[in-house]
């Protein structure tokens, strides 16, 4: 009887040991599949793909560096360490080379396209743009691509420099500057826009040995060349109105500008503006009906001159003065 309670702890107590050994087995075996992962394939992989499915794996990135490649493109993974398939803990880092591509590539087209383009495309393939030159061109637009140091196909080195040569369009026409000492500032105006320049600053100054309200300086000055759209800056025989004033403001009476538009049956566009030594205002700056007759005030303590445009052209010039 004693011998058979003595075979029956002995069985249950070995029984007890197999299960607790089982037992602790099999948690270490969960705990530690719950650590670790298998490292994924990274090679041939794009950086953002691979930078993704480490984050999902719980791993850390690490770049060690970047380095030419003939067989896998820019951006994609060349080298990782641990190898596929290997097992680590989470948390653990996993060392990645990325490819720079080949070190050589075909150069790209550049021409007929604008300057913002090329330096986009040159940038995306490694390459540098050394010196930009610039030409008249009559059958190239404005800010296109008319040739490149490297021709397109051609085999260039990444990190290479490309010089490019720019259309500024069609070359200006170039006249020689007119002389408008003398004139009035409305005849002189006339002879700017018909020699397609642009009237530029006025400036007035007195002088009692010559006629008042005529030009008598200018610049550029009279025989030189200038080129289409060139500012004209001119000085008229005035005496300056008062220093730090405003025109709205003015107290001591008014002048009356007047105009009225021609019949017709469509609006125009007028602008009126006000020249002086030390202000430029526009005074009206809208749409009229035809035969609307416009009324504006022009203070009197103030030499000014009016300038009216309709639909862009000059139309009327008037001086006021004060003297």
């Amino acid at each position: 009887m004693i011998t058979r309670i003595v075979k029956v702890s002995t069985f249950i107590i070995a029984l007890i040991l197999i299960i607790g050994v089982s037992a602790y087995f099999t948690l270490t075996l969960i705990i530690k599949s719950e650590d670790t992962v298998i490292v994924p394939d990274l090679v041939g992989k794009n950086v953002l793909y691979v930078l993704e499915i480490l984050t999902d794996f719980k791993l850390n990135a690490k770049i060690k560096g970047s380095e030419y490649s003939s067989s896998i493109p820019a951006d994609h993974v060349i080298f990782q360490e641990p190898e596929p398939g290997s097992e680590i803990k989470i948390g653990r880092d996993v060392r990645i080379i990325i490819s720079k591509g080949a070190k050589t590539i075909l150069m790209p087209n550049l021409q007929g396209l604008s300057i913002q383009q090329a330096r986009i495309i040159l940038e995306e393939n490694g390459l540098h743009l050394r010196e930009l030159s610039t030409i008249y061109s009559k059958n190239i637009k404005k800010e296109e691509i008319i040739a490149q140091s490297a021709s397109s196909g051609s085999i260039i080195t990444r990190g290479a420099h490309v010089d490019l040569l720019v259309s500024k369009g069609v070359r200006p026409k170039a006249y020689m500057m007119l002389d408008l000492k003398g004139l009035s500032l409305e005849d002189a105006i006339f002879l700017i826009e018909k020699s397609n320049l642009l009237l530029g600053e006025i400036k007035f100054c007195p002088y009692e040995d010559k006629p008042k309200n005529v030009i008598v300086s200018q610049e550029p000055l009279s025989g030189h060349r200038v080129f289409e759209s060139t500012f004209v800056n001119i000085i008229i025989n005035r005496k300056h109105g008062r220093m730090g004033e405003r025109y709205l403001h003015a107290a001591k009476g008014a002048n009356i500008f007047r105009y009225r538009l021609s019949d017709g049956f469509l609006k125009k566009h007028i602008l009126v503006r006000l020249n002086s030594s030390e202000l430029s205002i526009d005074l009206f700056d809208n749409f009229a009906k035809p035969g609307e007759e416009i009324l504006l005030i022009v203070p009197k303590n103030h030499d000014s001159t009016i300038l009216l445009y309709e639909n862009g052209k000059l139309i009327k010039t008037q001086i006021f003065d004060s003297w």
